[in-house]
C-alpha cells in the first residue's frame, strides 16, 4: 500500500517560488514532468478497460489537486487547483498539467501536451488547459 504525505497549499506555492528563484520559469518543465510521473502511477493502476478520464479525475479529487475536473474535446477545465494562487503574472498549474495530460494520452494512445491558457492564479475564473498546437 502506498503512502501519502499531505502538502498545503501554501507550501507547494512556496516550493514553486523557490525554484523560481533558482532556475526562473525553467522550472515550470520539471513541475510538468513531476505531474507526468504522478499520473503515471495512476495509469499504472488502471483495471483493464476502466476509463483513465473518470479514474484520473477521481484521483485527482481524492488527493487534493483540484475540487472540480472536466475533460473537453480540446482539454480539461479545473476548479479549485492546489497550485493556483490569486494575483500572480502566469499561470502556475504545471503539475496538474502534466498529471491531465499524461490521464489524456493513457486515453487517446497518443503523445499529449496540454498548455494552461486560463489560471485563476492570473485572474481566471477556472484553470483551462488545451492542447498544444489545437488538436
Amino acid at each position: 500500500m502506498a503512502r501519502f504525505v499531505k502538502v498545503s497549499q501554501q507550501e507547494l506555492d512556496s516550493i514553486r517560488k523557490l525554484y523560481e528563484s533558482v532556475m526562473s520559469y525553467a522550472c515550470h518543465g520539471l513541475f510538468f514532468r513531476e505531474g507526468m510521473v504522478l499520473a503515471e502511477e495512476v495509469t499504472r493502476n488502471l483495471a483493464l478497460g476502466e476509463d483513465p478520464l473518470e479514474f484520473g479525475k477521481k484521483v485527482i479529487l481524492e488527493r487534493g489537486w483540484a475540487e472540480e475536473v472536466s475533460f473537453t474535446d480540446s482539454g480539461a477545465r479545473v476548479r479549485g487547483s492546489i497550485e493556483a494562487m490569486p494575483g500572480g503574472d502566469v499561470e502556475t498549474c504545471h503539475r496538474l498539467r502534466g498529471i491531465l495530460s499524461k490521464l489524456l494520452e493513457a486515453k487517446t494512445k497518443h503523445r499529449v501536451r496540454l498548455a494552461e491558457v486560463e489560471c485563476v492564479s492570473t485572474g481566471g475564473h477556472e484553470c483551462v488547459f488545451e492542447r498544444e498546437g489545437g488538436a
